[in-house]
């Protein structure tokens, strides 16, 4: 049906624009402007760009939707409407060659990611509050704009940590700092340097123990009191435990460290481990190891202690796979990256990291570096290394904790997987990848950088993962490559989280050693790369977990590849003695009932893998079964 010369949909598309404008020019401050929506007669299509010189205007742009419309627009995009330009539209209006005139109303947009802290943060006294990029990046320090732990979204939704208590394990904290006094957690505290109830850092000329006091005001510094910055849970309790300042480590100290009244505290966190010098191959002993496994299957209510633990700081000369802390399967290793995304020198890469935060790196300027509380009341701006990066991801933790109390600790390890970003994070070595469902991950950024605001949303309708089971495959085959073959068969895991490779190898170079192991769905994982500095001719590696979060979700059934050699200028020589293949991980697919709100994500991608694996098995199962009867 024709109108005039105007369609139906034309006519319809104009009615509403007009509606448009008079539901918002009701409800918003008018801002006129030299820009018409004129629509022309049939035949004057040809005329648009002389009408519109005629009348004042620029030129006209005809729009690709409708039926002959035109943008009418001014010499000056940017100057509103003055009484002279009125006078153009009322006579334009009254042309002949014209149909319609819809003026266009000016209206505010911003862009996303150039945001200023006023405006996220208006009511913050904190003087180094502008100074934390890692909590709200603007630029700060030549930094990358919303490359950020994205803080500010979870603490508009009311999550800051409330409820929850962060250990800080080191050397001890200031808790007379009156940044941290507030929320210091006393009950929770103890010093098994000195075995008493007071956690307090011994005293050196050099400031040697400030470690703690650093680590404890990212994780819980006390909000507008106009004192140093912001911690990333700041209404958080923080509790320390001292025992890094002794001559040595014993088994006891860190046993009794990391099982330290475990229905208190919630989180765990760990800055430190073996020395990261590059030849060192070395993790947690036997007590410590029982009261890792006895937390997270007792520690908070058997709902398990979360344990967040620094992937290390040796640089391209070391492996975080060779540090027992950091490639626990039962800790969360997180790594660090600069303000505009790039690695820090002192990162070390493996397939156990899970995911990041921030640290300081390569920059020269002062203001790069982590800012935090410091010893005796002070603040500094230069806190360092992946001993920064772990506090921050146990804030992010708590934020989702206060979220959703009845999180797991596996659920908290799904959470950080699903919810990680890409972002703008760039390694110069080792490229994004995806793995077989589609998860995109980095050999030294793991799945990428924690979302606070991103995880306390999918935290508050998160259901928890199913029950967690395991199988071993054994091989003494020293044949390279080697491989297993993994059936499915009942009560089997078909949904990965952790992968494990036992491996007894040993070599005339051990830091030439490479390890490489392919999944049935063609992920590879580097499980160790070449260390430089390890000269190791005698030890090699005696049942040594390697621990690779790489396939997490894939279907483990089919043939895994072992892949071991030597890379380096002199030629070497070795032997693969045997391996073991340890998966951990659900018979049921583990998000099948978790709520997706964005169809873009992480999430809705692995539940649209489950249930196509759902519906291929289930009609397979009808086809054994019709084929049965038959």
């Amino acid at each position: 049906m024709m109108i005039g010369s105007l369609t139906h949909g034309t006519a319809v598309v104009l009615i509403l624009l007009k509606a448009l404008f008079l539901a918002t020019h009701a409800t918003e401050d008018e801002i006129f402007t030299n820009h018409l929506l004129v629509q022309l007669h049939e035949g004057a299509h040809d005329e648009a760009h002389q009408l519109a010189t005629e009348h004042g205007f620029h030129s006209a742009r005809k729009l690709p939707f409708g039926e002959g419309l035109f943008h009418f627009y001014p010499q000056n995009t940017h100057q509103r409407r003055s009484k002279r330009s009125l006078r153009h539209r009322q006579h334009l209006e009254k042309d002949r060659r014209v149909k319609n005139v819809l003026d266009q109303e000016g209206f505010g947009r911003q862009k996303r990611g150039y945001r200023s802290i006023d405006e996220i943060y208006i009511k913050m006294t904190d003087p180094l509050f502008s100074k934390q990029w890692y909590l709200i990046n603007t630029g700060q320090a030549d930094g990358t704009p919303g490359l950020d732990l994205n803080v500010a979204e979870a603490w508009g939704l009311g999550y800051t940590g409330r409820g929850i208590t962060i250990a800080i394990m080191d050397d001890g904290i200031d808790y007379l700092h009156p940044d941290l006094a507030s929320n210091y957690n006393a009950e929770a505290s103890f010093d098994f340097s000195s075995n008493d109830p007071y956690p307090y850092p011994r005293y050196t000329n050099d400031w040697f123990n400030s470690h703690g006091t650093r680590c404890a005001g990212e994780v819980s510094a006390a909000a507008n009191n106009n004192i140093c910055g912001v911690g990333v849970a700041y209404n958080s309790k923080v509790a320390g435990i001292r025992m890094l300042d002794q001559p040595f480590m014993t088994d006891i100290i860190e046993a009794s460290s990391i099982s330290h009244m475990p229905q208190v505290i919630d989180i765990y966190s760990a800055s430190w481990g073996p020395t990261d010098d590059g030849k060192t191959v070395d993790g947690p002993r036997e007590l410590t190891l029982q009261a890792m496994a006895d937390g997270v299957n007792k520690g908070r209510g058997r709902k398990g202690s979360i344990y967040v633990w620094a992937s290390g700081d040796g640089g391209s000369y070391d492996d975080c796979n060779c540090d027992g802390y950091a490639s626990s399967m039962w800790t969360i290793s997180i790594n660090s990256a600069i303000n505009d995304g790039r690695t820090a020198l002192y990162d070390e890469s493996c397939s156990s990291t899970l995911a990041s935060t921030f640290s300081n790196g390569r920059k020269r300027n002062p203001e790069a570096g982590v800012a935090t509380t410091d010893l005796y009341g002070n603040c500094t701006l230069r806190h360092s290394g992946t001993s920064a990066a772990a506090p921050e991801a146990a804030g992010v933790f708590a934020l989702a904790l206060e979220a959703n109390p009845n999180l797991t600790w596996r659920d908290m390890q799904h959470l950080s997987v699903l919810t990680s970003k890409r972002n703008q994070l760039h390694d110069e070595v080792h490229q994004w990848r995806r793995n077989g469902v589609g998860l995109e991950f980095n050999h030294l950024f793991g799945y990428g950088v924690l979302d606070a605001g991103g995880m306390v949303k999918m935290a508050k309708e998160w259901k928890t993962v199913p029950e967690r089971f395991h199988l071993t495959g054994h091989s003494t085959d020293n044949t390279i490559p080697t491989w297993l073959k993994i059936e499915g068969k009942d009560n089997f895991v078909r949904y990965l989280e952790h992968v494990q490779a036992v491996v007894t190898v040993n070599g005339s170079r051990r830091g030439d050693l490479n390890i490489n192991m392919t999944s049935p769905m063609g992920t590879k994982s580097i499980l160790l790369s070449c260390r430089p500095r390890d000269d190791d001719a005698k030890v090699g590696f005696d049942k040594w977990p390697f621990m690779t979060t790489h396939t997490w979700g894939e279907d483990p059934r089919g043939t895994w590849v072992l892949e071991v050699g030597f890379q380096g200028d002199e030629p070497q020589r070795g032997a693969l003695k045997e391996w073991t293949l340890m998966l951990h991980g659900t018979q049921s697919a583990p998000y099948i009932d978790q709520i997706v709100r964005n169809y873009q994500s992480k999430l809705a991608m692995s539940k649209k893998e489950e249930l196509e694996e759902e519906l291929d098995e289930a009609v397979e199962r009808s086809l054994k079964s019709l084929l049965s009867k038959n």
